[in-house]
């Protein structure tokens, strides 16, 4: 747990943010031993924009209206704190090509779009990835000074490592059966990037995807979480579980498989694109 709170009055601007995060990424040194920063942002008295919570919900496939957050929406709250925190100079691992590996998500009941929140992020810690150096990202918001929902998100720094025959071999799952196949259009990334403020370049426009070696823009990995709770439906507590495995490529289309709490994205030719547990908890 991080060692000292600092209390934002406000949620931080994204923009300069990633700005500032691409200008130090090539004087990082990512390792798993690194310094990280050991402080918890705590953001107080938050309340959702509700327009801006439609659009997320339209762009998502959530029924709009509700007085209920979606089971990923406290993410997109989170998230300019996480960047605040890993755009910092002590923050080791550099944000440019930084990869959001996984998500964990525990909801422990209903959040009302209209309540008063609390945000709490921090670093929990450094870990060795066979490609590199992971850390992990806690968020944690509260009502009423308990905690409705929790979330780990995994980012992945990609450099050389020192190979070790134990590493752990994934875990190989059998083809869930198809459900739906979605036709992704092109401005998926944009119309996500306006409701979320995730304004990444390789999620907008093929010609800054190119720049980081895509042939076309990608799908937000969080959007492909939302879709797919979307369509599952989710209850008011429960546990979510998501690995995301391969970027999809806008325009695109890929195929929605679910059965028994498990679910995927696939593309051409089985592709995992992304892989997820939903419990009822």
């Amino acid at each position: 747990m991080a060692d000292a709170a600092l209390v934002l009055t406000g949620s931080p601007s994204l923009a300069p943010l990633l700005a500032r995060g691409a200008l130090l990424s090539p004087f990082k040194r990512p390792a798993p031993d690194a310094e990280f920063p050991r402080i918890r942002l705590v953001l107080p008295g938050l309340r959702v924009d509700l327009a801006r919570l439609a659009a997320y919900e339209r762009v998502c496939g959530f029924p709009t209206g509700d007085d209920a957050l979606p089971p990923t929406y406290p993410h997109v709250l989170g998230f300019p704190l996480a960047m605040r925190l890993m755009s910092g100079r002590d923050f080791p691992l550099p944000l440019l090509g930084l990869v959001h590996t996984s998500i964990t998500i525990t909801r422990h009941r209903a959040m009302p779009a209209t309540g008063a929140y609390e945000l709490t992020v921090y670093v929990e810690g450094l870990a060795p990835h066979r490609r590199g150096t992971e850390a992990t990202v806690v968020t944690e918001v509260r009502e009423g000074g308990e905690v409705v929902w929790e979330s780990r998100s995994t980012y992945l720094a990609r450099h050389r490592t020192r190979r070790t025959a134990g590493a752990p071999r994934e875990e190989v799952r059998k083809p869930l059966p198809a459900v739906a196949e979605w036709r992704l259009a092109e401005d998926v990334g944009r119309r996500y990037a306006a409701a979320s403020g995730d304004r990444n370049p390789i999620h907008l426009h093929p010609l800054t995807a190119r720049l980081f070696g895509f042939p076309r823009a990608i799908a937000h990995g969080m959007w492909t979480v939302a879709r797919c709770l979307a369509a599952q439906g989710t209850p008011d507590s429960c546990h979510v579980r998501a690995r995301f495995r391969a970027p999809v490529l806008l325009p695109g289309t890929v195929t929605y498989a679910a059965q028994d709490g498990r679910f995927e994205l696939r593309g051409r030719e089985d592709r995992l694109h992304l892989t997820g547990d939903l419990y009822s908890t």
